[in-house]
């Protein structure tokens, strides 16, 4: 991670940016299409929609620094996706889309300090 001046975000929420930096250009070098990032709604957040080959991509990312505590795939837990569906439904009103493909992908970066990174786009994960 870039030791950018602290502009008082709290060090954990810059990491999380940092690592959905890198899933959305890791996925855009890929051939999808960013169409919106961190949108929120009373039902969450979704980190990442994107369109793949006239289908919609709703993206989860996780990002750790250790497996301490699981890996980061292991963190979206049921409880997360069904937020996410929710969410996901309520982004295709907004935005006025009817019937299109959807898909559930998830994007871990796994950052131990001092390694390079590992990014991993696991689709169709939920």
């Amino acid at each position: 991670m870039n030791d950018a001046p602290d502009t008082g975000v709290p060090w954990r929420q810059k990491f999380g940016r940092w690592g959905e930096d890198l899933a959305a250009q890791h996925l855009q070098d890929a051939g999808l299409v960013l169409l919106d990032r961190n949108w929120h709604c009373r039902e969450g957040e979704l980190d990442l929609v994107l369109s793949d080959r006239g289908r919609v991509v709703f993206c989860e990312v996780k990002t750790r620094s250790s497996t301490e505590y699981g890996t980061p795939a292991e963190s979206v837990t049921e409880e997360k996706t069904a937020r996410v569906h929710r969410a996901a439904m309520r982004w295709l009103r907004a935005h006025h889309v009817g019937w299109c493909r959807v898909r559930y992908d998830v994007v871990t970066v796994y950052a131990p300090r001092g390694q390079e990174p590992t990014v991993q786009h696991i689709r169709g994960a939920f």
